[in-house]
């Protein structure tokens, strides 16, 4: 154990709960900071923005079996769908219970979800609608603070203050048997074994408890060794062990077959451990925390993984290098700006303030005379880089966060990308804003860059298109390059201006050439299909024939505008020239097109 563990540095408040995804490549975190993170499992990197919506703590989260879905649950009395993907709200928030929500799951088909309250009563809803399954399952006489699913489906349990456990028939709603009875203490969290033959529970009363989950019957002696309460369990996905999360800032690894502790406690944090969970291979082990942090260990060796990611006192969301490549931009979810040193690597200056949250994107003015930073709490900053002074009022009018922005090669513009899904140029001088806001995508704008000649402007987005607009008027240019399958969280422009890069979260890096969707000026010939036809040929908004692709080269074909083709097939990737096509309505036309 020489090596400290990997600290995932993002929430400015108590981690309560953590979630793998099914695949095991991310982990998903809820926080008293009212917000859900979502992390590379391997990196620990965030992915994304931080899930808003909650206006209380977010006290349970968990992944649909798909993976496409996380869930919520809040002390403000709600419970909440998000889609993964795209990090937005998936429907309104469920409504019903009077009471804080302590805990939720999926069913093990994802068609329901189950969910526990300080109102003292446990609930199920419909995971497509939204709506109640039923009425309220009423009968523990104290909140119920954990409920989970039977690996088949057919129950579900339920631990409660009152210091009971209950199993509930998933169809009926129906009590099965009589409540479990014996911790001396609130029952704070329950799980099935992979078999569902029995049930674990951690309880106030410091220990864990094996059930038979057929009769109700304690196996063998309870778990002890924690010298606070226990405030989560969980089983291996092998079930050969169990571990579990105290307030006494420990993590413990238990044989269910002996019930005696293996190995000695994980210890690291320095605040309770309120949530734990292992990784679907079973190979990992991730905790969250009072102390802010997450961290991860080896589930054989108990070892803790990786080093601390160090930098400000919450993660790093982006950074820049200065013009002349002297110094480096970070900025940070502490709603901090941070210059260090290209080559030695310390600290230049105190850190600039003034943003109210998560920095998300951070650039030099091109004279390197000026920072500016977009944050989260919807406003761009300037400051001079010289003295750290902040230049002017922050930038403001957008109406969600600020998560990506730009200046102009002369200096005299700044951009802006938004989760309210609009761009806005901005006089970097004034801080005025230059005409209305540039509207068209459908999705939180992640990246936005001028042209090397400044004349237009480049966007990428949630909604998987790349859209292209005039720097001078914001009038959208052409129809959006489509061919990613998911968001676009990054472009940029060639030096020449002839291509257009972008890179997404479908894996993909695509080329493009801009002029072919931009200059294409007949108008009953602006619009050209993305796919080609059955017959191969690639036509226009009118069916006009264009161009034919051959069959090997056809199952990638995402755009005419994108010049570089992936396939499956053995042919790697095809380049596409159009630097000479056109067309018309004649020859002739054609002729004086070229």
């Amino acid at each position: 154990m020489a090596n400290p563990p990997l600290e995932w540095l993002g929430h400015n408040d108590t981690v309560r709960c953590v979630s793998y995804s099914p695949n095991g490549f991310c982990i998903a975190t809820g926080s008293y900071d009212r917000t859900i993170r979502i992390w590379d499992a391997e990196t620990g990197t965030t992915v994304g923005e931080p899930l808003e919506g909650h206006t209380g703590f977010v006290w349970s989260i968990a992944h649909s079996p798909d993976g496409k879905h996380i869930i919520s649950a809040s002390v403000d009395s709600t419970i909440r769908i998000w889609d993964v993907e795209t990090g937005t709200a998936v429907g309104k928030p469920l409504k019903g219970h009077t009471g804080a929500v302590f805990s939720i799951a999926y069913s093990p088909d994802g068609r329901n979800i189950v969910s526990g309250s300080i109102d003292m009563t446990v609930r199920v809803w419909n995971a497509e609608t939204g709506a109640a399954v039923g009425k309220p399952l009423e009968g523990h006489t104290g909140g119920v603070w954990s409920v989970a699913y039977s690996p088949d489906g057919l129950h579900f349990t339920s631990g409660s203050i009152d210091k009971t456990i209950r199993i509930w028939n998933a169809e009926t709603g129906v009590t099965v048997g009589k409540p479990f009875e014996g911790h001396t203490g609130g029952v704070r969290s329950t799980a099935y074994s992979p078999n569902g033959r029995h049930i674990i529970s951690g309880s106030d009363d410091k220990t864990v408890r094996i059930w038979d989950a057929n009769t109700g019957t304690a196996v063998g002696k309870p778990l002890e060794g924690h010298s606070k309460m226990v405030t989560s369990v969980a089983y291996s996905p092998d079930g050969r062990t169990i571990i579990s999360g105290s307030d006494d800032k420990t993590i413990r690894i238990w044989d269910p077959e002996t019930n005696d502790l293996v190995g000695k406690p994980l210890a690291g944090h320095t605040g309770g451990v309120g949530s734990i969970a292992y990784s679907p291979d079973g190979r990992h082990i991730i905790s969250g925390s009072t102390d802010l942090t997450i961290r991860t260990w080896d589930a054989n060796t108990g070892a803790a993984i990786g080093k601390p990611l160090e930098g400000g006192t919450e993660g790093v969301s982006s950074v820049a290098y200065s013009p002349d490549g002297q110094h480096v931009l970070s900025g940070h979810h502490d709603g901090t700006v941070r210059i260090w040193d290209a080559e030695t690597g310390a600290a230049v200056y105190k850190p600039l303030d003034g943003h109210a949250g998560s920095v998300w994107s951070v650039a030099y003015s091109p004279n390197g005379r000026h920072i500016i930073a977009g944050s989260h709490d919807t406003t761009i900053i300037i400051w001079d880089a010289e003295t750290g002074a902040a230049v002017g009022k922050p930038l403001m009018g957008h109406t969600g966060g600020v998560s990506t922005i730009s200046c102009s090669p002369d200096g005299r513009h700044i951009i802006s990308g938004s989760h309210d899904t609009t761009i806005r140029i901005w006089d970097a001088e004034t801080g005025a804003t230059i005409c209305k806001p540039l509207e068209g995508h459908t999705g939180v704008v992640r990246s936005v860059t001028y042209t090397p000649n400044g004349q237009h402007i480049v966007s990428g987005s949630n909604d998987m298109t790349i859209r292209i607009w005039d720097a001078k008027t914001g009038a959208a240019i052409g129809r959006p390059f489509n061919g990613h399958t998911r968001s676009v969280v990054s472009v940029a422009s060639s030096p020449d201006g002839q291509r257009i890069v972008s890179g997404s979260r479908d894996n993909t890096i695509h080329l493009w050439n801009p002029h072919v969707l931009t200059h294409l000026s007949k108008p009953n010939h602006s619009n050209l299909r993305a796919q080609p036809g059955p017959d191969g040929w690639v036509r226009d908004s009118e069916h006009g024939l264009l161009y034919w692709v051959p069959p090997d080269y056809r199952p990638a074909l995402h755009s005419p505008a994108l010049l570089t083709i992936h396939l499956t097939s053995h042919i790697r990737s095809v380049s596409l020239d159009f630097a000479d096509f056109a067309f018309g309505d004649s020859w002739a036309q054609i002729f004086k097109c070229a």
